[in-house]
């Protein structure tokens, strides 16, 4: 059983996947929902706090270092700023929200890339991204099992 959980924990963390796939993956590995759920929104959690204070210093860096790399930082910065107007229209509820919905191009990953091109604190960021993976969570596993799976 060991394995299983580990691997559920290693996949919540990988960006795009997320707890999205993290959760079916544990289950169909022989894990209860309830055991990947948590495994899932900690390992999903876990990168966060980094990512929110560290990503525009590594961006900075990763602009000096090759035109390809300038590139890749556009790139992720413009998802960003297509992200971006909700949260600011509605700050926590809709950073919240952005993390929420189990959607490509949305989740923690995302949801910490937008609070970090914003300038956002973590004290302020970190509540709204952990209520927006909580329910993600609960979304994912209520589509994919029932919602009395959790219970």
């Amino acid at each position: 059983m060991l394995k299983p959980a580990i691997l559920t924990f290693l996949i919540s963390m990988v960006p795009v996947i997320e707890l999205r796939g993290a959760i079916p993956f544990g289950v169909a590995a022989g894990l209860s929902v309830q055991t990947a759920f948590i495994l899932s929104v900690i390992g999903n959690l876990l990168p966060i706090p980094v990512l929110v204070v560290f990503t525009r210093k590594v961006f900075e860096w990763l602009r000096t270092k090759s035109q390809r790399l300038d590139n890749m930082v556009c790139k992720l910065e413009a998802k960003a700023d297509k992200n971006k107007e909700v949260v600011m229209r509605y700050e926590f509820w809709g950073l919240m929200i952005l993390v929420a919905i189990p959607l490509p191009g949305t989740g923690a990953w995302t949801g910490a890339l937008v609070a970090a091109m914003m300038d956002m604190r973590l004290k302020r960021a970190m509540p709204a991204i952990i209520m927006g993976v909580i329910v993600a969570g609960i979304i994912v596993t209520g589509l994919t099992y029932g919602v009395t799976a959790l219970f």
